[in-house]
């Protein structure tokens, strides 16, 4: 797949033809437009404990998506109280402006750590949030690769999201088993499932235009392994979530989290 110039007039590293990979992430990613934050001892341990909220019914709706009992997801839980995942996010940037995100990330983390998905695809990158976390899960899982089209959109989003630069919040330690994909267009995400054998879990978190959530809630469907997880951030934002769970024979929508913002789920296994 060629690498195609990002959005706001993001151009591709001079001499790249494929997607940015592993080493080669940080040679485009690390460049000083970060936005300086600057937190109080106070304010950092509030955003940390914020990012490991997580409410117990998105806890045994990950037990019923992956079939990994509750003990095991304790001891990740306990794991990642303990890691410097948090506090390496909030150095790069993910402060107040994540304030509604913030417990959703470490719920991913979970999801990814019971499931052990080999391919996942997620849509709408811009600041690397959620980017960080999935890959954060891969590493401790020591194995699986993550691809991210984008960027994604910025309307709708605070400023600080909107002013972050993409993938601003993945720390190159992370960056191994990472793909990021540039071009946010169908043709690009076609060429993405295309190219994947079995896609364990797919995120949709690509904005809150409704043709495109239908589009890509489709394709992805079509493309998940029979152990596939399907992901929707924002399912609030319109009826494509809502509709595809119906078409499912599945009401009311499935959810892994209420939110706000409210992350649909929903497991291959339900269609057999």
């Amino acid at each position: 797949m060629a690498l195609l110039p990002g959005a706001g007039g993001a151009a591709a590293p001079p001499g790249a033809e494929r997607p940015l990979t592993g080493d080669a992430v940080p040679s485009y990613l690390d460049r000083p437009n970060r936005t300086a934050t600057v937190l109080s001892p106070a304010a950092r341990k509030a955003i940390r404990q914020r990012m490991l909220l997580m409410r117990e019914a998105a806890l045994e709706r990950i037990s019923q998506l992956t079939g990994v009992a509750s003990s095991d997801l304790a001891r990740y839980r306990r794991e990642l109280r303990e890691s410097d995942v948090p506090d390496v996010l909030i150095q790069r940037g993910a402060g107040l402006a994540f304030a509604l995100e913030l417990p959703q990330g470490a719920l991913l983390y979970l999801l990814v750590r019971a499931a052990r998905p080999r391919r996942i695809v997620e849509t709408g990158v811009r600041p690397g949030y959620s980017t960080a976390w999935l890959l954060a899960a891969l590493e401790a899982n020591g194995t699986g690769e993550l691809t991210s089209l984008g960027p994604g959109p910025t309307a709708g989003r605070v400023a600080g999201v909107r002013e972050s630069g993409v993938g601003q919040l993945v720390a190159p330690s992370l960056r191994s088993r990472w793909t990021l994909a540039l071009g946010n267009t169908e043709d690009r995400l076609r060429e993405i499932l295309s190219a994947a054998t079995g896609i364990d879990l797919f995120f949709y978190d690509n904005g809150p235009q409704e043709a495109r959530a239908r589009f890509e809630l489709r394709a992805a469907w079509e493309a998940l392994s029979d152990r596939g997880i399907l992901l929707a951030h924002h399912v609030d934002a319109n009826s494509a979530w809502p509709d595809f769970c119906r078409f499912q024979g599945l009401a009311p929508p499935q959810l892994l989290d209420p939110g706000p913002p409210p992350l649909g789920a929903l497991v291959v296994r339900a269609r057999m």
